[in-house]
């Protein structure tokens, strides 16, 4: 498996942040809702304050972000973004089983919400042993139990 490194951000890193989730992730969200950078940028700025992330790092380089949030009845990742020119390298898997594994620690299961017309993310979560325990009108709710 790949050898991968996670740092926790810092402000200097939030505009790497969100130019890997523009990348990544801005073509489902234009099939969803329409990408509108003002609106995006803000939302980013938000869960960037909000939430803990981490820098993925591979051989040294900053690849993606990853956020994962502790919760009373479960661990849940609210992002995973990987640059598109490292991507199906193996580098999101890495970063799943770090967290499946501090989640199994814990005795608790993990949690992910994917939008639906991303089946490439689906697809991946089911390989790692999530399943399907819901949906919203533009997401899949999956969870893999400890």
């Amino acid at each position: 498996m790949i050898n991968v490194n996670l740092r926790q951000a810092t402000i200097a890193d939030s505009e790497f942040a969100y130019q890997t989730k523009k990348a990544a992730f801005s073509t489902y969200v234009e099939i969803v809702w329409g990408w509108d950078e003002a609106e995006q940028r803000q939302l980013h700025q938000k869960r960037f304050a909000d939430q803990v992330f981490q820098i993925i790092q591979v051989s040294g380089a900053d690849v993606g972000i990853l956020a994962v949030v502790q919760e009373p009845d479960c661990v849940k990742v609210n992002q995973l973004f990987i640059l598109p020119e490292h991507q199906s390298r193996g580098t999101g898997e890495a970063c799943m089983m770090r967290v499946i594994r501090d989640a199994d620690e814990e005795g608790l299961p993990v949690r992910v919400r994917v939008l639906k017309v991303n089946p490439r993310a689906i697809a991946f979560y089911h390989r790692l042993g999530f399943r399907r325990i819901g949906d919203t009108d533009t997401h899949v709710v999956m969870e893999r139990s400890s």
